[in-house]
Order: C-alpha cells, then sequence, then structure tokens
C-alpha cells in the first residue's frame, strides 16, 4: 500500500466518521423537542414504528453500502471483473430484496400491530415499509462510490437525509398538533418526514452519480463475470446485523413491551405513556454512543489496512488503544449520566418520571461501546460473522428477558433486560479478542478505570448535594443542574484518568482531541 493509498483510506475514514457523528446528534437530538411536542404517549406511537426505518437505515448505510464497495475496489484492483455487470447484478438483487421486505412489512402490517399489541399502528407500519424501496437505489451508489475511494457522496447523502427528515418531522409534527390532529395521524406526519429524507438522499446521490459519469470516468472494465448472490447477502446481511444491534433491541421493545405491560394489568393509556417515558432512554444512549460509533467507522479501514500488511505490533497497539478509550469513555458516560439522571430527564422531558428505570438503561451505553468497538476491530480483521452471530444471540437473550422481567418490573424489567443481553454480548466479544490474542486488558487497568468512576461520582454526588440545599429542583434549575454536573463531572473523571495513567502518549492521537486535552499527561 502506497502513502498516497493511505492518505486516502484516512481521509475517507474522516469523511465517513464525520458524516456519522453529524447524523447520529441529529438523530438523538430531534427526539427531545419531538418528545416536547407529542408527550410521552405520541413518543411511543412514534417510537414503536421507527425501528422498522432503523432497519431499511442500516442496509442502506452499513450493511450493503460497505460490500459493494469492496466488491468494486477488488474489481479496480485485479482488473478481472466486469464492474457495469456486476452492479446490474447486485442491483436486480437487492431490487428483490427491498420489494420483498417491502410487502412483508405492507402485507403483514396488521399481523405487526397486533403481535405489538396496538392494531391503531398498522397505517403506519404501512407507511413506513415503503422505505425499503429506497434501499437498493441508495446502497448501490453509495457502495460504487466507496468502492472508488469517493467518500464525500455517501457522507453528503447522510448529512442531508438527516437534515431533511428531522426538520421534515418537526414541521409536520408541530403543525398536525397544532391543527388537533390525532397522535397516531401525528405519528404518521413524522414518518412520511423519515421517507422524505431518504428520497432527498437519494436525489443527492443520483446528482453526483450523473456528475460522475459526464467527466467520463469508467464504469465498466473487461473481464469475466463475478458470482455473486450467496457471498454478497451472507456477508452483507452479516455487517448489516452487526451494525443495527440497537435498533433490533429497539424492534424486541415495540413488539413485547406494551404487549407485556397490558396482559400483566396495566390499562392501555398507561402502558403506552411507561412505553413512552421508556423511550426516553434512545436518545441518551445514542448521545452517549457517539464516539463508540466514530471510533468503530474509523478503525475499519486502518486496522485492515495494518492486518493485511501483517504488522502485528501496530494492529495490537491500535486494538488496545481502540479498547481502552472504548471502555473509558463509555464508563464516563455511563456513570455520569447516571449521577445526573433526574435533573437531565427533567430538563429534556419536562419531568423525571422514569428517572430509576433509565439510570438501570444508561449502563447500556458502556456495553454498547464496547461491542461498537470491538465490531469494528473483527470487521477490519476480515471477521464479519463472529460479531454478527453474537447480535444474534444477544436479541435472543433479550427478546427471552423481556418475557421474564416485564410482566414483573414493568419497563424496570425491559431496562434490565438490555442491560443483561448487551452485557453478554459484550464480554463474548471480549473474549473472542483475548482468544486472538488481540486487545488483553490487564485486572488492574478495569479496577483503575472503576477507580475513576467512584472518583466522579464522589464529587458529582458532593455537587448535587450541595446545590440542592440551596436551589430547589424544577424544571428551570435542571438545567443549572444537569449542564453544570457535566462539567464538573467531566473535569473530575478528566483528572482521575489522568492521575492513574490510564493512557500511553501514542493512545492519546487516536482520541480526537486528545493531544490538547491530555497535554499534561504526556509530558
Amino acid at each position: 500500500m502506497t502513502h498516497e493509498d493511505s492518505k486516502k483510506i484516512v481521509k475517507g475514514a474522516f469523511i465517513l466518521t464525520i458524516a456519522a457523528a453529524i447524523t447520529k446528534i441529529l438523530s438523538a437530538v430531534y427526539r427531545v423537542p419531538f418528545q416536547n411536542i407529542v408527550g410521552d404517549v405520541g413518543f411511543y406511537i412514534y417510537q414503536q414504528i421507527y425501528p422498522i426505518y432503523g432497519i431499511a437505515i442500516a442496509l442502506a448505510t452499513y450493511g450493503f453500502p460497505v460490500i459493494i464497495s469492496k466488491l468494486v475496489a477488488e474489481g479496480e484492483a485485479g482488473n478481472d471483473i466486469n464492474i457495469r455487470q456486476m452492479m446490474k447484478s447486485i442491483f436486480i438483487l437487492l431490487s428483490m430484496l427491498g420489494i420483498f421486505l417491502f410487502l412483508i412489512v405492507f402485507i403483514g402490517s396488521p399481523f405487526i400491530a397486533k403481535l405489538m399489541g396496538d392494531q391503531r399502528l398498522e397505517p403506519l407500519i404501512k407507511t413506513i415499509s415503503f422505505s425499503f424501496l429506497l434501499v437498493p437505489f441508495v446502497s448501490i451508489i453509495r457502495g460504487y462510490f466507496q468502492g472508488k475511494g469517493m467518500m464525500l457522496p455517501t457522507g453528503i447523502s447522510q448529512v442531508t437525509e438527516q437534515f431533511i427528515r428531522v426538520a421534515s418531522i418537526l414541521i409536520l409534527t408541530f403543525f398536525l398538533v397544532r391543527k388537533g390532529y390525532s397522535l397516531y395521524i401525528t405519528g404518521e406526519g413524522a414518518l412520511i418526514g423519515s421517507i422524505a429524507g431518504g428520497v432527498v438522499s437519494l436525489f443527492v446521490l443520483i446528482s453526483f452519480f450523473w456528475r460522475f459519469r459526464r467527466k467520463g470516468n469508467p464504469t465498466a472494465m473487461g473481464g469475466t463475470r463475478v458470482k455473486l448472490g450467496k457471498t454478497f447477502l451472507l456477508h452483507g446481511m452479516a455487517i448489516c446485523i452487526s451494525g443495527m444491534l440497537l435498533v433490533l433491541f429497539q424492534l424486541v421493545d415495540s413488539l413485547n413491551i406494551y404487549a407485556l405491560l397490558t396482559k400483566s394489568g396495566v390499562s392501555l393509556d398507561e402502558a403506552k405513556k411507561l412505553k413512552g417515558i421508556y423511550d426516553r432512554g434512545q436518545p441518551l444512549l445514542q448521545l452517549g454512543t457517539i464516539v463508540a460509533t466514530s471510533l468503530s467507522l474509523t478503525l475499519v479501514p486502518v486496522i485492515s489496512s495494518a492486518f493485511k500488511m501483517g504488522n502485528d505490533a501496530i494492529l495490537k497497539e491500535k486494538v488496545l488503544g481502540a479498547m481502552k478509550i472504548s471502555i473509558i469513555v463509555g464508563m464516563g458516560a455511563t456513570v455520569g449520566l447516571i449521577n445526573i439522571m433526574e435533573p437531565t430527564n427533567m430538563m429534556l422531558f419536562k419531568n423525571d418520571q422514569g428517572s430509576i428505570v433509565l439510570a438501570v438503561f444508561s449502563i447500556s451505553i458502556l456495553f454498547s461501546s464496547i461491542i461498537l468497538t470491538i465490531t469494528g476491530i473483527l470487521q477490519g480483521i476480515g471477521r464479519v460473522y463472529t460479531p454478527a452471530l453474537y447480535m444474534i444471540i444477544g436479541v435472543l437473550i433479550k427478546f427471552i428477558a423481556n418475557q421474564w422481567f416485564v410482566p414483573i418490573f414493568g419497563t424496570l424489567g425491559a431496562a434490565i433486560a438490555t442491560v443483561i443481553a448487551l452485557g453478554i454480548v459484550s464480554v463474548c466479544c471480549i473474549a473472542r479478542l483475548s482468544a486472538i490474542n488481540l486487545g488483553k486488558l490487564s485486572f488492574q487497568y478495569y479496577i483503575k478505570v472503576i477507580a475513576a468512576a467512584f472518583i466522579m461520582t464522589a464529587v458529582l454526588q458532593g455537587w448535587i448535594i450541595f446545590w440542592k440545599n440551596i436551589i430547589p429542583l424544577h424544571r428551570s434549575s435542571s438545567i443549572f443542574f444537569a449542564l453544570s454536573g457535566v462539567i464538573v463531572g467531566g473535569i473530575a473523571y478528566l483528572l482521575s484518568i489522568l492521575g492513574l495513567k490510564l493512557f500511553k502518549g501514542h493512545e492519546i492521537e487516536m482520541i480526537p482531541f486528545g493531544n490538547k486535552l491530555f497535554k499534561r499527561h504526556q509530558n
């Protein structure tokens, strides 16, 4: 690999990382004003359907474009694949899959709504089913450009899609609520806004592709036709499953929390409200895992490059550094949020209902950070099926645990089920890295991280207790408690990390702005 190739990989990874970070932030942040507009019941309605849309997004963003880009890149390198014919074959395959998924969801909407325990969701499920028809078009163009080493079209299309989607959802929701429409119709409007984002994203990609074609760039090369089919679908679906673990967990919750609550004697209206309050945890989880998501996207090309060159020293160095970052950032976000959950809940969602449930749910930030990072590592060394298998196991555990805990503990049981399932998956991932002699951290290191979290907790609790004796906690003052808590807790945790020497010099460079944050630590 030449120096220019290496620079191209790093630049491409940077573009995708920035795009992913922006889309994740927007995806998390818009839910706060949305919940404030529609309330907990309206939030329940939207979140029941969102996982279906999330699956379509995962297919068109994290799954198929990755495997398509790999095939395109290999075709150019080997000069033995007719790329035009290959792309046609893939497009036909993806179109069949997209139509199949659309029909399954559209025709099966009465059955899905019945599984969810709310038949009024049927029209909303039919509406969101159309998002699957966009998957083949978006996937094929993104994959083609990524295979050519051009990440900008993918990045711009992702950000544009999210901006249009968020704006459409909030504008339509505000308008429909003001006009007095039911929350179910309002939810359908929000879903139409989501599809609008996907349509605009497709137009952006088509415009890039059209300009690319007009420049005279070749889209075909001489050679033999490659056999795709099984390999493409297996690799693509494995990457997709790895990329949509949290969405699949949300789908499990959509299918059975409300139904289990009503079967256990909770009234219909109260069950909707409780599920809506529980769903407040989703934006918190997304914000808490942004660093891990960005890190996992950056890791795949870097680790893949080191692995292909057979440079074990650099490979282990990058893996260990990534593991340390994911554990430290995940632990800090988890423990910090638990300590300030009550004021944060009140600041964002008007009241502090469900704070205990959300505090337990927040533990999943740590496990998700570890899983996302290790998934990126395993994919970087070509082991795409291993994380997919762990994800499937995790989803099954989550489903079974929900059946046990929700009838007894309500939404707290669902939070416990999520933490248990993600905890088991993260242990499996860590064990797998240790088994292949990568990313093994000492027991002493984990103890030091826990010690840093305890120090942050002590400082934060002292800060909150002191100010609660002076200022009563309500919606207005919750802003001060939450934001000052983030600053005070962050400083305490950062100083603890410095004091305990949890990072080495070269590992600091892997963290965004790490050299500035840990400048004193390097000296």
